[in-house]
């Protein structure tokens, strides 16, 4: 049992790096303007940074954005509070909490959940 938990552990640590590089490549590449920072909140740029890597990849189990069948049934299961919870405060041990973004307020969260909800076409 240590033994499959480490490996997850791994497997979550491994999305974690990529999800880093993913940034530093992503804000390299197409930094954010000023009324991005003074204006608004970009659901789209912060799944790609904090998001992405585990769910575009499916690392450590994580439900892909493309996988709507999949959202679709944690929707219908756990209910949009629910899963919003397990993106504020981690889940399962394998999800970091607010999904490494430490900067999101919980209303941030929502809508980066409301985006992937919509992306999957699970909402």
């Amino acid at each position: 049992m240590k033994a499959v938990q480490l490996v997850k552990s791994a497997i979550a640590m491994s999305g974690l790096t990529l999800a880093v590089v993913a940034a530093s490549s992503a804000s390299a590449e197409a930094p954010m303007t000023l009324a991005q920072v003074s204006d608004g909140f970009d659901p789209a740029a912060t799944y790609a940074r904090s998001c992405g890597a585990c769910h575009n990849s499916g690392a450590a189990g994580a439900p892909r954005l493309s996988d709507t069948e999949e959202w679709t049934a944690r929707l219908e299961e756990k209910g949009k509070d629910q899963l919003l919870t397990h993106l504020i405060e981690g889940y399962n041990n394998i999800m970091p909490a607010k999904g490494m973004c430490f900067t999101c307020t919980n209303e941030e969260l929502e809508v980066v959940l409301d985006y992937v909800l919509t992306e999957s076409g699970a909402q």
